[in-house]
């Protein structure tokens, strides 16, 4: 692609919005310098940057859409610059922004914090969610499928159109042997479930969700607790999907009643079950795949949202694993089939 040079000048020129959009030492500068492949060089108000040409455009509008953040943020994160940057590397950023409607329909509300989802592949996980009744989010870790099924299981609580919360994972763990730890098996497996946890207490604040476990509206289920139970008016989350054997699956899914919403994650590539099991994840995706009600969003490294190097452990892996991991194949929405890698 052709190379470009712009100039950029954002405005109002202000001291203290530029220097909080370049961060210390320039070290936001610096980083989208690296993530976009770009040469920015800074006189004031004024930036000038060089690079492909679709590089320049994406960081243009990065860069001003930063700078419309510093007007309500007193101090702009690495991390922040982090997210906003994937956004325009992985996704049609510039569609979306020339289509803002794209970006605030799937804008996820709750009491604390909106959610946007950062990526084409998440917009869609959520519009699925909204839209289905059984949804599956499928893909490697750091690409937000836990997160955004909790934001909007809050978003329905709030919004009154579901009566509880249940938070399910199976008791399977990576080189863990649960029988060694104290407890119940519901105290047991309940650290893992601490990711789920984290991100409600983000949403709804650290009290509320402590009263509203105490009144059971937010759930802690092993999954084989489910059993023999019909779930009506729920979200249910299942994390860690890939760790259901084909017969729990299968008596997960039966479990939903009328009025309920259930989303499955997990990573078909981190299965820990015993030699010889087949993951109910893996079987699910093909049996299901076809049924109509019934979505599914696939992620791939390019989806991952925390920092840029778990996306490069997440390419390194799969392309070492390539030979040995049958990824799986699903049809994209033109009808053909896809692989994530």
């Amino acid at each position: 692609m052709a190379s470009q040079s712009i100039k950029l000048t954002l405005l109002p020129d202000s001291t203290q919005r530029l220097a909080n959009l370049c961060g210390r030492l320039n070290e936001h500068i610096q980083q989208i310098e690296l993530g976009m492949q770009l040469k920015i060089i800074q006189r004031g108000n004024i930036f000038q940057l060089n690079g492909d040409e679709r590089a320049v455009a994406n960081g243009c509008d990065l860069l001003e859409m930063l700078y419309q953040t510093t007007e309500s943020e007193s101090i702009l994160s690495p991390s922040q610059v982090h997210l906003a940057m994937q956004e325009f590397l992985n996704n049609e950023s510039s569609d979306a922004k020339r289509n803002p409607s794209t970006e605030l329909s799937a804008l996820i509300n709750t009491p604390k914090v909106s959610i946007k989802p950062r990526s084409k592949h998440q917009r869609d996980y959520v519009q699925n969610i909204w839209q289905h009744d059984i949804n599956f989010g499928i893909g490697p870790a750091g690409t937000g499928k836990t997160y955004l099924a909790v934001a909007c299981a809050v978003e329905a609580l709030i919004k009154e159109r579901i009566n509880r919360i249940l938070l399910v994972r199976p008791a399977v763990e990576a080189g863990e042997k649960l029988g060694f730890l104290p407890g119940d098996l519901s105290q047991k497996i309940d650290p893992y479930l601490r990711p789920l946890y984290d991100a409600l207490y983000e949403m709804l604040g650290f009290e509320r969700v402590g009263r509203l476990i105490e009144k059971n509206v937010i759930e802690v289920a092993p999954l084989a607790y489910m059993r023999g139970r019909t779930l009506n008016n729920s979200f249910i989350i299942l994390d860690e999907g890939q760790n259901t054997t084909t017969a729990q699956m299968k008596m997960f899914l039966t479990r939903i009643g009328f009025g309920s919403t259930a989303v499955i994650t997990g990573d078909v590539t981190q299965i820990d079950l015993p030699r010889g099991e087949r993951s109910g994840l893996v079987h699910v995706n093909q049996v299901l795949r076809n049924v109509e009600g019934i979505g599914f969003a696939y992620f791939s490294s390019h989806d991952v949202v925390r920092h840029r190097l778990v996306q490069r452990i997440v390419e390194a892996y799969d392309a070492f694993d390539d030979k040995s991991i049958t990824p799986i194949s699903h049809q994209n929405n033109n009808g053909k089939h896809d692989t994530d890698h």
